[in-house]
């Protein structure tokens, strides 16, 4: 009898090892895979958990975001395109002292052009933030903060220095997503401009 259950209290043992070590290995994966979203998305990371109410689904959210980026076929601008955005983006920029109001429209509808002519998706508000900040974690907090601006003036209660920021806002995004074939495109004008300007 003690034969039969020896072999047993060995399998059973080295049943119980492979699902310990399964177990420890599923952990460190789950850890592994946080600190790269982490890494990641950065801010975007902390507000996703925020908003989503826990870690799981802002997770599950990001790696979502990342496979929709993934199937998307995003371009950088030739020389010429380049150059065309960033003479719109100068002509607006110059306006914002005569009208604020309009060039805040403007800077969102220029932004927006841009992002399809990158190859994003036109859509609601929050995927294409969710989009942009897969590539471009550090400025999607700015796109936000423009949005909300233009929110708040789309219902008559932005001041002028709001529009000022939303302007500045959108300059970031829009300089970061400027972006060509030779590579990142220097900005016609810092953003600094933008404030000194407006």
């Amino acid at each position: 009898m003690d034969a039969i259950s020896t072999p047993w209290s060995i399998v059973v043992g080295v049943i119980i090892v492979a699902v310990l070590a399964l177990t420890l290995w599923f952990i460190a994966k789950k850890r592994r895979q946080s600190h790269r979203l982490q890494e990641r998305f950065g801010s975007e990371y902390g507000r996703t958990v925020n908003a989503l109410g826990g870690q799981r689904k802002a997770e599950s959210d990001l790696k979502a975001r990342e496979k929709r980026v993934e199937r998307l076929t995003l371009t950088s601008l030739s020389l010429a395109e380049a150059a065309r955005f960033s003479q719109a983006w100068n002509a607006l920029q110059s306006r914002f002292v005569d009208n604020p109001k309009g060039v805040v429209t403007q800077a969102d509808q220029l932004v927006r052009e841009l992002m399809l002519k990158r190859g994003y998706p036109m859509g609601d508000f929050e995927r294409q933030a969710g989009d942009i900040s897969v590539d471009h974690p550090t400025i999607v907090a700015s796109y936000r903060a423009a949005q909300a601006i233009t929110v708040r003036h789309d219902r008559g209660l932005a001041d002028t220095e709001e529009l000022r920021q939303a302007v500045v806002h959108y300059r970031a995004l829009f300089d970061e997503l400027l972006e060509t074939k030779e590579g990142k495109q220097e900005a016609a004008l810092p953003v600094e401009h933008v404030a000194v300007q407006a």
